[in-house]
């Protein structure tokens, strides 16, 4: 368990690691399937799906550290907008501490003595519109880096998954297809079932949805590879 003065940045994490791992895994498994449904020949799907792996992992891990670096960048920005406001507007802040408190049920006497108390304290005043008023959350100057690499394992992992059972040798493309369907539902599932586990809700429902998202994009990729090739 961390202690209490560092970061706790495990909700960043899972969602990185679902982002990656359930994208890695749905582009391949589409890929390969629409490759099975348009050849036999096992070193074209394969060479087709490493290429997709490392394009995806790498355009993944781009996306993840620039756009943390935008959101940083946003609460910087709305940093320095709301202390400019602090100084320039002290009354109107005044009124938007009270809308708040209200909601948490502070009224009358307290709620003025409240937000005198918050007043005073303009970092935590800083902090509680920030947080309340316009629902932005603070980014760790390693957070970009962290969620980059997160994203880019996750997505390269992700997409191994359902190219396993075309390495095997010997195995046709359709047992291959078949079976990476199987292993990547499987996958899914414990994706969505981790979920459930780390955050709420029933895990069946959360793998369930899962499963169905990742299936349902394999079989529009073997769709497509049926359709070309019959053309």
């Amino acid at each position: 368990m961390p202690r209490p003065h560092e970061p706790h940045n495990r909700p960043g994490l899972l969602s990185d690691f679902i982002l990656g791992s359930q994208d890695g895994l749905v582009n391949v498994l589409g890929i390969l399937l629409g490759l099975a449904a348009a050849t036999s020949d096992v070193r074209i799907i394969i060479i087709a799906a490493l290429a997709a792996l490392g394009a995806e992992s790498v355009s993944m891990g781009a996306v993840a550290y620039t756009s943390t670096l935008a959101r940083k960048k946003v609460y910087e920005a709305e940093v320095q907008r709301e202390l400019d406001e602090m100084r320039t507007l002290p009354e109107v802040e005044r009124d938007e501490v009270r809308t708040i408190l209200r909601e948490w049920g502070y009224a009358g006497d307290s709620l003025e003595a409240m937000v005198k108390e918050i007043e005073s304290r303009p970092k935590m005043m800083l902090d509680l519109m920030m947080a309340f008023e316009l629902k932005l959350a603070p980014v760790a100057e390693s957070q970009a880096r962290n969620s980059a690499l997160t994203v880019f394992a996750a997505t390269v992992v992700g997409s191994l998954i359902p190219l396993i059972s075309f390495l095997v040798p010997g195995m046709s493309v359709v047992n291959s297809a078949y079976t990476a369907i199987v292993i990547s539902g499987g996958a899914l599932f414990g994706i969505g079932w981790y979920e459930a586990k780390t955050t709420v809700g029933p895990f069946w429902k959360s793998g369930l949805r899962m499963l169905l998202i990742g299936l349902a994009a394999g079989f529009a990729g073997f769709l497509i590879g049926h359709f070309a090739s019959a053309l």
